[in-house]
């Protein structure tokens, strides 16, 4: 993976026309010259500054680089991985995206002509006039495309580039919300809640955060950095005298899942950090692109190696009955729009005690989301649900707040 941030010194060469595309940079400050030879003359296409891309095109093809971009002044660049633009261009609707390959196959055209041109003649020793217009055309191409990315889609990047920095410098924080075994009254497990605190924005929401991971490669980095962190959490409860053995779920989405080999190095992670068997679970969300076979699998593998899997936000979006006979779930997390609806609407209880059944015959556990008073909690432990997660049990913690209460008791 290309270093998320670079540092380039007044002088100093990024990339040199000609070599292989390693991807494009964000420059964040300082500015940049992008020049061309044509016909032994260097040639100077344009200064870029803060806030803009350079070296763009080697997110789109493996063509070699088209421009010399020298740092005028001392700047500082966020490294743009190609795999950040592939997937969205492969869900670009076609027709943007056929305009976008003719784009740049124009401007790849132009300087490769002026590339192969024969060398000047003693009665043409400067560029001539069609040349200058041809080169003048590719640098309008070049310029649309810096035109065709939006501030708004600039800003994405850019995030993009800090959370990579911020995976790279273990700048993430990871949280720990606790759910309460109902009939014991003890606290039995955690869900690991990933938080972003920005160093300018200040806290990334949750959704914006991995919504902005979903949409790249990140996802598997973050949901990775996350298990392994959590592996490290059981074994300082355990430590600090959690009783019992407490658990830790993490969340993985259907659109992590798609990733070849991501189950497999959960299990890895997991068995390299010898944590208790059960120590660890995961939690699916359901979406349009859940794929019922590529679950199966997911749970058959887990469950070879001790890791419990949840259904979560049960109840909503895309659930359905038709997949619960074959898809074998431990638990299910009843959805919190239901709870805390319990006690307002009595055919919102009918449903919460039908699922209750339901996951009794189906060998699966109850976890109620969002409970948030007393009285909920008395209405879940008489319909016999297992578990409860919410403001009321607590919210989500630091680990060190977690250990130090734990070895204070």
């Amino acid at each position: 993976m290309t270093p998320p941030r670079r540092m380039l010194r007044a002088g100093e060469v990024l990339f040199a026309e000609g070599d292989a595309p390693t991807g494009a940079y964000l420059i964040e400050a300082g500015e940049l010259e992008m020049s061309t030879v044509v016909r032994g003359r260097r040639l100077v296409l344009s200064r870029l500054r803060a806030g803009e891309l350079v070296g763009e095109m080697a997110v789109f093809d493996d063509g070699p680089r088209s421009t010399t971009a020298v740092a005028l002044v001392d700047s500082e660049l966020y490294a743009i991985d190609p795999e950040q633009v592939t997937e969205r261009l492969a869900k670009t609707d076609p027709v943007i995206r056929a305009l976008i390959e003719s784009l740049l196959h124009r401007y790849r055209s132009v300087v490769r002509s002026y590339r192969e041109a024969s060398p000047p003649s003693a009665f043409d020793p400067e560029p001539s006039f069609e040349q200058l217009r041809g080169l003048a055309i590719a640098r309008a191409d070049a310029a649309a495309f810096d035109q065709a990315t939006p501030t708004e889609g600039v800003d994405k990047l850019r995030l993009e580039s800090e959370l990579r920095q911020a995976l790279a410098d273990d700048g993430l924080d990871v949280r720990y919300q606790p759910i309460l075994h109902i009939a014991s009254g003890r606290v039995a497990g955690y869900e690991a809640l990933i938080r972003w605190n920005h160093p300018e924005r200040g806290p990334v929401s949750p959704m914006e955060l991995v919504g902005l991971a979903e949409e790249s490669a990140l996802i598997v980095a973050v949901g990775e950095y996350v298990f392994d962190t959590a592996c490290r959490a059981v074994t300082r409860l355990i430590d600090a005298g959690a009783e019992p053995s407490p658990f830790i779920a993490v969340n993985v989405s259907a659109r992590q899942l798609q990733h070849p080999g991501l189950v497999q190095r959960i299990v890895e992670r997991v068995e390299a950090a010898a944590v208790p068997r059960g120590s660890l679970k995961i939690e699916l969300t359901e979406s349009q692109s859940f794929d019922d076979v590529q679950v199966e699998a997911a749970i058959a593998l887990c469950h070879r190696h001790g890791i419990g899997v949840a259904l979560d936000d049960f109840g909503t979006g895309y659930s359905h009955l038709a997949r619960m006979h074959r898809l074998q779930f431990d638990t299910l997390k009843i959805d919190q729009g239901f709870t805390r609806a319990l006690l307002d609407e009595p055919r919102v209880h009918h449903v919460v005690e039908a699922i209750v059944a339901m996951a009794r015959a189906l060998d699966a556990q109850i976890v109620a989301e969002g409970v948030e008073s007393g009285e909920v909690l008395e209405v879940l432990r008489m319909l016999g649900c297992d578990y409860a997660q919410g403001f009321l049990i607590g919210q989500a913690e630091r680990l060190d707040h977690l250990v130090e209460r734990l070895r204070a008791s």
